[in-house]
C-alpha cells in the first residue's frame, strides 16, 4: 500500500483520502462488517416492541409495530462474510410519535477530537454498503447524546436486491451540548427504517429537535415481507470516504467487549442449563461449617469495561448433569454439587466482580469446595 501525505490528510493509492491524519482506528463504528454477534451466534433476533434490542454486537434495532426479525447474516456483499438484516415479517405504517430504526451509539472518548460543538467542530463522513427489496429514498440521523440536538441526511437504494455503497458527508456541529472525552454517549447514528412523522424532519442542516429521519423518506418497515441488508459501515474525521478499515476479528471482538462480555464459548448463546457449554470454574479455599457457609469468589474481565457493567448469572447443567436454578451458581460441597440457597450476587468493577451466595454445607471449617457457573457483563451505552 502506497500513501501520500498533505497537510493533516492522508490519501491512498486508490485515491481515497483519510482525513484524520493517522492510517489506524479511523473507523469509529464498532464492529462495522457485523462480525460480532457474542449474544445470538448468528441466530438472529424478534424485536420486541418498544424496547431497543441488540441486533448484532453495538448496534440496536427499535420498533414500535409490526413483527421485525433483525440480526447477523452471511448475506454480503464482495469483500465482506456478514450484514446485519432486516426482515418485515408484518409491515407496520408508524404514527406520528413512533420509531423504527436501527443505530449504534459511539462513546465520546471516539469522538472527542471531532470538536462537536465547538467552533472548530470537524467535518464527519459515513459510508456503508447497503442493500434492500425496496427501492427509493431512505434517510437518517447523526444526533447528540441527549438527543436534542441532530442531523439528517437521505440515501438513495437505485436497484432492487442490490449492494450499493453511500457515502454522506457532514459538517461538523458548532452548536448545541455534545459530550466530550468522557465513557457517555459522543454520537448517535440512526439508520430510519419507518418512523413516524414526528420523528422525522427536513435533511441538511443541524437542528433543534429528536429526530432520526428526513420526512417522506421510504419507510420499509411498512412493507411486509421486506428486507434491507447493511454492512461496511465507517464514521470517519473528514470530507472524503476511505476504504473501510478491516480489523483483525479479535480486535474487533475486544473492542465489543468492552460493552459486553459474557464467560460462554463465542458461538454460545447466554441461557441457562447449556449442557454443551464447559462451566466457568474456579477452585477456591473457604471457610465452612456444620450448618451454613458463604462463598464467594473474584473474577477479572479479559477487557475493562467501559463502567461498572450490569451482570447476569446463569446456572450450567454442563457441571454435573442436573439442572440448576436460573440465576444460581453451584458450589462443590462434601463431594456433590449443590445449589447456592440464594442467588448470585456481585460487587461488580469495570475490571472485575465477585460472585457470592451461601449453601448448606454440613462440613468442617477449611475445606477446599469448587464454585462453578456462567455470567454475562453488560456495560453498554
Amino acid at each position: 500500500m502506497s500513501v501520500s501525505y498533505g497537510g493533516d490528510s492522508i490519501v491512498f493509492a486508490d485515491g481515497s483520502v483519510n482525513a484524520s491524519g493517522f492510517i489506524g482506528n479511523r473507523n469509529r463504528i464498532i464492529n462495522g462488517a457485523m462480525v460480532v454477534d457474542q449474544r445470538y451466534a448468528g441466530s438472529g433476533n424478534t424485536l420486541v416492541t418498544t424496547t431497543e434490542t441488540f441486533v448484532v454486537d453495538r448496534f440496536v434495532g427499535y420498533k414500535d409495530g409490526g413483527v421485525i426479525t433483525s440480526g447477523q447474516s452471511s448475506v454480503a456483499p464482495a469483500g465482506f462474510t456478514n450484514s446485519i438484516s432486516w426482515s418485515v415479517g408484518t409491515g407496520y405504517s408508524a404514527t406520528s410519535g413512533q420509531y423504527t430504526f436501527l443505530k449504534q451509539h459511539i462513546e465520546g472518548f471516539n469522538t472527542a477530537d471531532l470538536g462537536l460543538g465547538t467552533v472548530d467542530a470537524k467535518t464527519i463522513t459515513l459510508s456503508f454498503w447497503v442493500r434492500a427489496s425496496v427501492t427509493g429514498t431512505y434517510s437518517g440521523s447523526f444526533t447528540n447524546s441527549a438527543a436534542n440536538r441532530g442531523y439528517a441526511w437521505t440515501y438513495t437504494i437505485n436497484s432492487a436486491n442490490t449492494w450499493e455503497y453511500k457515502t454522506i458527508t457532514v459538517p461538523g456541529d458548532t452548536s448545541g451540548t455534545w459530550v466530550g472525552a468522557t465513557n457517555g454517549i459522543g454520537l448517535r447514528v440512526y439508520w430510519d427504517q419507518g418512523s413516524g412523522t414526528g420523528a422525522r424532519t427536513t435533511a441538511g442542516t443541524w437542528q433543534t429537535g429528536t429526530y432520526t429521519g428526513v420526512t417522506g423518506t421510504t419507510a420499509i418497515s411498512a412493507t411486509t415481507g421486506a428486507t434491507f441488508y447493511i454492512t461496511g459501515v465507517q464514521l470517519e474525521r473528514g470530507s472524503t470516504a476511505s476504504s473501510f478499515e478491516y480489523r483483525s476479528y479479535g480486535a474487533e471482538l475486544q473492542l465489543c467487549q468492552r460493552y459486553y462480555e459474557k464467560s460462554f464459548p463465542i458461538g454460545t448463546v447466554p441461557a441457562d442449563n447449556i449442557v454443551t457449554s464447559a462451566p466457568n470454574t474456579t477452585q477456591f479455599l473457604i471457610s465452612s461449617y456444620a450448618g451454613s457457609s458463604y462463598i464467594s469468589q473474584n473474577f477479572n474481565f479479559q477487557v475493562s469495561k467501559r463502567a461498572s457493567p450490569t451482570m447476569s448469572f446463569y446456572s450450567n447443567y454442563a457441571i454435573n448433569g442436573t439442572n440448576g436454578t436460573a440465576g444460581v451458581w453451584k458450589s462443590y460441597v462434601a463431594g456433590v454439587w449443590t445449589n447456592h440457597s440464594s442467588t448470585a450476587s456481585n460487587q461488580s468493577t469495570n475490571t472485575g466482580f465477585m460472585v457470592a451466595g451461601s449453601f448448606t454445607s454440613g462440613g468442617t471449617s477449611f475445606q477446599s469446595y469448587f464454585s462453578a457457573g456462567e455470567w454475562v457483563a453488560s456495560a453498554e451505552l
